[in-house]
């Protein structure tokens, strides 16, 4: 039996998350007009801004990201009659629900009243409950630091850059614990770099108007098609941030690397906001302002879709098919080529179709069994599926008659050779939208149609075909 009590820090380390942080953006999420209220508490410092947040947010405690070998290492302990301490400067109303849920602590120590439990604060109380050196203490972090050398023993896990060095050199590290876990792959699963393939509808202007071969358009599309991808990864970051909750409690979405805590969350706050500026710095030093103008158009919808729009129903999906046009249009701006009403129509109506099906897909997949509750963070219910399938297949099948209708335009009679070529190209897309749903409707579909398509030798195929058909066409 260890008679030394061990005292364990929650935030990156029995936790790896940031309670703060996520009690901070689950605020925003739901009370996006009092987005500055944060700023106004901290001024009465760190511990009333979390009590505040505390009053204000309820936490789905079982579902945060709890480190599983820090558990199972605390479980061993409890079961050699070690006394477990929960420490910690999250506020006491989330750290108690914690304590209760996990049901390993004798005593919970957390920030209160007027004291943020962090640091020296920490580090003072511990020393007059057991004494100097009368505690072992298990953290992660830099603030942990000065309790560690307080400690007789000091436990890391999953320490911060710099930090197990430094704990090194206290003298008394009795054991370090990593999480495996491939940083830049978590990296890569999160900025959804994968997702950069939409971008690739910048270049649909240059298509369109047989201007490809030029270099200097090819050169200012691969700077336009990098921006937005910047962006893009950026609002990935934010709306993962304030789904936190959603996605904890989402069949496959629970695996997103800020949610399982794979990426910190503290890292994220960090890049966010660097890949923004990066993106908007470049756009506005390289591209013509109109496509600058383009991609805060694309930022600020987007960002209206997180906060707000995604939970109304038939909105959302709109919505998302205006984020798709919009870098068709964006495209346009950067290379300066005129929009066709022909391009935007046949955008709305096709990207409206692949909207639906990620709803479909989505709805298809909750397990609850429950046809009429409505699913989480959406305006809609399980029940919904057939609706959405008829509007989704009807708006599918409108693009293509928008691209029969295109062949018999006159300015499309004047810059192809063969126009009626192009005729080819509508049972292709007739066999590619139906196959669409109905892999949708078998339950088949990733709930993102692109990442489906980039992945699937039928749409490659598709795909193909339908260029070679408009080459000819030419």
């Amino acid at each position: 039996m260890k008679s030394q009590p061990l005292v364990v820090d929650l935030d990156g380390t029995l936790l790896r998350s940031d309670l703060l942080v996520e009690s901070g953006f689950a605020f925003l999420r739901h009370n996006p007009l009092r987005a500055l209220a944060p700023l106004f508490w901290l001024r009465a410092g760190k511990a009333n801004l979390k009590a505040k947040l505390a009053a204000e947010v309820s936490l789905d405690i079982p579902a945060l990201p709890y480190d599983k070998q820090v558990i199972a290492f605390l479980e061993q302990e409890k079961a050699d009659g070690r006394t477990l301490v929960l420490a910690t400067a999250s506020h006491t109303a989330y750290a108690e629900r914690i304590a209760t849920h996990l049901g390993l602590f004798d005593r919970v120590f957390a920030t209160q009243g007027n004291t943020n439990l962090s640091a020296r604060n920490k580090r003072d109380l511990l020393v007059r409950e057991y004494g100097d050196k009368g505690f072992d203490y298990l953290g992660n972090s830099r603030d942990d630091l000065i309790v560690w050398s307080a400690a007789d023993k000091a436990y890391l896990a999953n320490p911060e850059s710099g930090v197990e060095p430094a704990a090194a050199r206290l003298g008394n590290m009795a054991q370090v614990m990593r999480t495996s876990v491939h940083p830049w792959r978590a990296w890569m699963r999160q900025l959804r770099l994968h997702q950069w393939a939409k971008n690739a509808l910048i270049f649909v202007p240059l298509l369109a108007s047989h201007r490809v071969a030029e270099p200097e358009l090819l050169l200012t599309g691969l700077i336009a098609f990098l921006m937005f991808g910047l962006c893009a990864s950026s609002v990935y970051l934010l709306n993962d941030l304030l789904d936190l909750e959603d996605d904890r409690r989402h069949a496959t979405k629970r695996f997103r690397p800020l949610a399982s805590g794979d990426v910190p969350i503290k890292a994220a706050l960090i890049v966010l906001p660097a890949l923004l500026l990066g993106s908007f710095a470049g756009a506005a030093l390289l591209l013509p302002f109109q496509f600058f103008l383009a991609l805060a158009a694309y930022y600020a919808l987007t960002l209206a879709y997180s906060l707000w729009l995604k939970r109304i129903m038939a909105v959302d999906v709109i919505i998302l098919a205006m984020l798709y046009t919009v870098r068709v249009v964006a495209g346009a701006f950067a290379l300066e080529i005129s929009l066709t009403f022909w391009m935007l129509a046949f955008s709305m109506f096709l990207f409206l179709s692949l909207a639906l099906v990620k709803r479909y897909a989505e709805l298809r997949e909750l397990q609850n069994g429950d046809e009429f509750e409505r699913a989480r963070g959406r305006g809609y219910y399980p029940n919904d599926r057939n609706m959405i399938s008829s509007l989704g297949s009807a708006s599918g099948y409108l693009a293509v008659m928008v691209l029969a209708l295109y062949i018999q335009d006159q300015a499309t009679l004047q810059l192809y050779a063969h126009p009626k070529v192009i005729w080819l190209a509508c049972p292709l897309l007739l066999y590619w939208i139906t196959r669409i749903w109905m892999v949708t409707h078998r339950g088949w579909m990733n709930e993102d149609p692109v990442v489906f398509a980039i992945k699937d030798r039928n749409s490659w195929l598709v795909g193909v075909l339908f260029a070679a058909v408009f080459w000819l066409a030419t």
